[in-house]
């Protein structure tokens, strides 16, 4: 676990950065499904950047909240909602709400939220989030846990 701040965003920020390469491919490179039977299980480049943006989001979100307060709405919106319908679920709707934006859009979320969240958890008071092993896990399960799950997807889109 984290016992500082500054530890953990230059983790995330060092578990980000083979992600941006995405956002270099072409369009219609973002665009072209990959195998079922692959390790991204058909997703498309533009699939993988929303998944991580929207995760990336949520924990944006939460970081806003806890940057004023000594909670976040976010957090127990999620976590509820995780345990009624499972990640499954979740996902499903955030590529279906993704796949109706633009590539352009999607790009511009993808390169801004990382940076818009460093940010943020800046802010924040470590007592409300690295010193909380509950939202420490929260943050480490939208970011540098959640990254290190599609590394093999990555490979493969890149590949």
């Amino acid at each position: 676990m984290y016992i500082d701040a500054l530890s953990f965003l230059e983790d995330e920020r060092d578990a980000w950065a083979p992600f941006e390469a995405l956002a270099q491919l072409p369009d219609g490179e973002l665009e072209r499904a990959r195998s079922e039977d692959g390790p991204s299980h058909g997703w498309a480049g533009r699939d993988l950047m929303a998944h991580l943006s929207a995760w990336q989001q949520v924990a944006l979100d939460a970081a806003r909240e806890l940057a004023l307060n000594d909670a976040s709405p976010t957090i127990d919106r999620v976590n509820a909602d995780w345990e009624a319908v499972g990640g499954d679920e979740l996902n499903a709707r955030i590529a279906s709400e993704w796949r109706a934006l633009p590539l352009d859009e999607v790009r511009r979320r993808f390169t801004s939220t990382p940076g818009e969240l460093r940010g943020y958890l800046t802010v924040v008071p470590e007592t409300r989030w690295v010193k909380n092993i509950a939202r420490l896990e929260f943050f480490l399960e939208c970011t540098l846990d959640h990254y290190a799950e599609h590394e093999k997807e990555l490979a493969e889109i890149l590949g």
